[in-house]
């Protein structure tokens, strides 16, 4: 009787101990589906959770909405984002920021999040062991403004606008604007949804065009149009091309994983993880909602990773309707500006979008390169690092440099470079590309579909001279992925697979890149193009079946299958059906 007592109150202990760990948001004055703002109740919610280890942060199942006037406001600096001049100010609004926190699940039970203005949605900052699952993010006013042309001719274009799509008509021009902002530059995306495909295109002949309402939500343009340009039935959609915000920020933050989320619309760049570690995205939709009407889900990547270790998993996700590219994988080059003393360097952010935030850290390993070629000529270990002002560090070595260090060479953080797991994704409707990605260590591309991507579906870049996005790739596997008609914006480069590093000065005997395997993937192409290759070794492209499809005219020139520059160590076999194998070397 006695054990049976104890067992029954120890279950009882046991119960409560893990009912106490439960936070549910209903407890702060947070009910679902009444409209107004759920800021700061989740403020107080979350600030409930963070002395009870392994909680759950519970929404019931509706809507939520978040509105910018009291959410949290920090400055950060954002990799890939906007320059001094583009964007002066770097205080960011977030409408749920998790600072410091750990070991702490958000359960959305299916729940809209729905955020108000321009805001980053959700900001986790230095956190530990966070898990965000099944939830959906949307926005009531998307930064994106879209049209649906009805006619189209030299003199004319009608237009339907989308309901979330807010405008007016002043003085016979037509003005986009929203929850706190108005559109005053423009980028636009022309896509044919039927066909999944989309191209950059320009907003200036509808600006400079007449306007005028001739029923709700239909638009008569008059002025000047390329009809080569613009067909019936496509899909205009125009954004600000600056970066201002970003849809989720990762920062310094360790064990984060999203489970089933779902992103309709995020401001500028989409979930950008900068510094952070192990990470996990399984089930997430970066695409508009199904039924929704809309063509975009964000202005910019899907997904960006900077300078993040460890591990990164996207696994059996969505990415469609993007204004570019779907998952961006990179560290960041910075240049040496000035050798101060004998272990000493004091380096500088190159890109004008990227800078302002700790590149480096005592105890990481860095490799030196000479950045016209990319050769890395010698590998240290700091002993200090410092941010000097948003674009210079200053860095100190164990021990002292080689003589032949000097200004215009660059510096990578080798201690910061993840492995990738890439695997059993869709991408689709994206006018630019489907995954860049360069990290020494082990990457693998697997069981992806690449539908219709605009430019390369794969790109492995590195450079020191653009975007300064580091660094070499040592082990790369692509396998069993189906790529289906890519490239049709970047012809005549237009191989599904570039393995493209910008090193505009050759060193004999020295690959950028190597240990790159592409075995059984299906490719249906519209011409002869499928991979390019540069500065690269031990090269392995097999066991893949290659067809040709008639989905666009394509200039009949003869162009090379396989174009490989500077490569060496290079076996590719068994080419599938296409008709005649053609190399370039």
């Amino acid at each position: 009787m006695g054990c049976k007592l104890f067992l029954f109150l120890s279950l009882c202990c046991a119960t409560l101990r893990s009912t106490a760990q439960v936070i549910d948001v209903r407890d702060f004055g947070l009910q679902p589906n009444t409209f107004t703002d759920a800021t700061e109740k989740v403020k107080k919610a979350l600030e409930a959770c963070k002395d009870k280890p392994g909680a759950t942060l519970y929404f019931p199942e509706g809507r939520y909405d978040f509105w910018p006037e009291k959410a949290a406001v920090r400055t950060y600096f954002i990799t890939n984002t906007s320059s001094e001049t583009e964007c002066p100010s770097k205080d960011k609004t977030m409408g749920i920021l998790l600072e410091g926190m750990k070991d702490l699940t958000i359960e959305g039970n299916r729940s809209i999040f729905m955020f108000h203005g321009k805001m980053v949605n959700l900001a986790m900052d230095r956190c530990k062991n966070i898990r965000l699952q099944n939830v959906e993010m949307d926005a009531e006013r998307p930064g994106m403004s879209e049209m649906t042309l009805l006619t189209v001719s030299p003199e004319e274009v009608t237009a339907a606008v989308h309901p979330d799509s807010r405008f007016t008509i002043l003085h016979n021009k037509l003005y986009w604007y929203g929850e706190g902002w108005t559109l005053q530059h423009f980028h636009a995306v022309v896509a044919d949804t039927a066909k999944g495909i989309g191209k950059r295109t320009h907003w200036e002949p509808f600006g400079k065009a007449g306007a005028e309402l001739i029923s709700p939500f239909r638009i008569k343009f008059k002025g000047k149009f390329d009809l080569k340009e613009w067909h019936p039935g496509e899909i205009v959609s125009v954004r600000d091309p600056i970066r201002d915000r970003v849809g989720i920020f990762i920062n310094r933050s360790a064990g984060i994983s999203f489970a089933n989320v779902r992103i309709r619309y995020m401001h500028g760049l989409g979930v950008v993880s900068q510094f952070s570690e192990d990470l996990s995205f399984d089930s997430l939709q970066v695409a508009p909602a199904p039924g929704s009407g809309r063509s975009m889900a964000c202005g910019a990547d899907g997904m960006q990773f900077s300078g993040c270790r460890g591990s990164i998993s996207v696994t059996n996700s969505v990415f469609s309707g993007l204004h570019d590219d779907g998952i961006n994988i990179h560290g960041t080059h910075l240049q040496v500006v000035e050798k101060v003393s004998p272990a000493t360097l004091r380096i500088r952010f190159m890109h004008h979008q990227t800078y302002g935030f700790e590149a480096f850290f005592p105890g990481d390993s860095v490799a030196l390169l000479n950045g016209p070629s990319l050769r890395i000529y010698r590998y240290g270990v700091l002993k200090a690092a410092k941010l000097l002002n948003e674009r210079e560090m200053l860095v100190t070595f164990n021990e002292p440099l080689p003589a032949n260090v000097k200004p215009g060479d660059c510096l990578e953080n080798v201690t910061w470079t993840p492995s990738v797991v890439v695997r059993n994704n869709s991408f689709r409707q994206i006018a630019t590309r489907g995954l860049l990605v360069t990290t020494a260590r082990p990457v693998l591309v697997e069981q992806n579909t690449f539908y219709r991507m605009g430019m390369q579906a794969i790109l492995i870049a590195n450079d020191a001279t653009s975007w300064y996005e580091s660094g070499p790739v040592k082990d790369v596997t692509i396998r069993r992925n189906v790529f289906t008609e890519c490239g049709y914006n970047s012809m005549p480069d237009n191989h599904v697979i570039s393995i493209s590093p910008e090193n505009h000065k050759r060193v004999k005997g020295y690959k950028v890149h190597r240990n790159i395997r592409i075995e059984e993937n299906t490719f249906r192409i519209m011409d002869d193009a499928v991979l390019s290759a540069r500065s690269t070794d031990n090269l392995v492209m097999k066991h893949n079946t290659i067809m040709k499809t008639n989905f666009l005219p394509v200039p009949q020139q003869a162009k090379p299958a396989f174009l490989l520059t500077d490569c060496t160590n290079v076996e590719i076999l068994d080419a599938g059906t296409i008709q005649k194998k053609k190399f370039s070397k």
